[in-house]
């Protein structure tokens, strides 16, 4: 019974919170990998670079790289349309980057005063009109900028495609960070478990 209150930590916070908390702390939360927003996140950022990766996460990334990957390697920029379609897969590749590794390093954690479920909501949700406008352009410039059968066609056709299968898949993290926004499906407890994305 002597040694008990040598046993007894009385602190009442982790070291990490800290000031002394620096960036090599950091680690990933897998947790966030294997949940619907964090897979839908990682769709998208696959399904805009190309088609190289295999995994869950990569498999997102790579629908949206291929986007952007094949209306690059046509003569996009004699066609204004295919402008706006290379801005949005762009400009929505990299955002999704930027949330991606806020969410896996935990890092919206940190900035808590940042409502990151309604953020997230709205991002998806703009991310989705966007993409809806750019798989329309793209799909309705297809026949008129370039002949059937060749390969600027054939690459356009397939961006619109892709453009398509990245509108769904920013419609469906639209709906998943709606719900993780209204708490649909959870409690207070489960939610602070799941850290936010359940």
């Amino acid at each position: 019974m002597a040694e008990f209150p040598a046993k007894v930590s009385t602190r009442t916070s982790s070291p990490a919170q800290g000031a002394g908390a620096s960036v090599s702390a950091l680690r990933p939360d897998l947790g966030f990998v294997r949940s619907s927003l964090g897979a839908l996140m990682l769709l998208q950022l696959c399904e805009t670079r190309s088609c190289v990766a295999s995994d869950t996460r990569a498999e997102w990334e790579v629908l949206g790289l291929l986007v952007w990957a094949l209306i690059a390697d046509t003569p996009y920029h004699l066609y204004p349309a295919y402008g706006w379609v290379m801005f949005v897969a762009v400009f929505l590749w990299l955002v999704t980057i930027v949330f991606f590794i806020l969410y896996l390093f935990q890092l919206h954690m940190k900035l808590h005063m940042v409502p990151w479920p309604l953020v997230l909501m709205i991002f998806n949700v703009g991310a989705t009109v966007l993409y809806i406008t750019a798989f329309i352009t793209c799909s309705a410039v297809v026949d008129l900028t370039s002949l059937k059968g060749t390969r600027p066609y054939n690459q356009r056709a397939a961006a619109s495609f892709f453009a398509c299968l990245v509108m769904i898949a920013y419609g469906a993290s639209a709906f998943f960070s709606f719900q993780a926004w209204r708490g649909v499906g959870s409690n207070a407890a489960t939610s602070q478990m799941a850290g936010g994305y359940a």
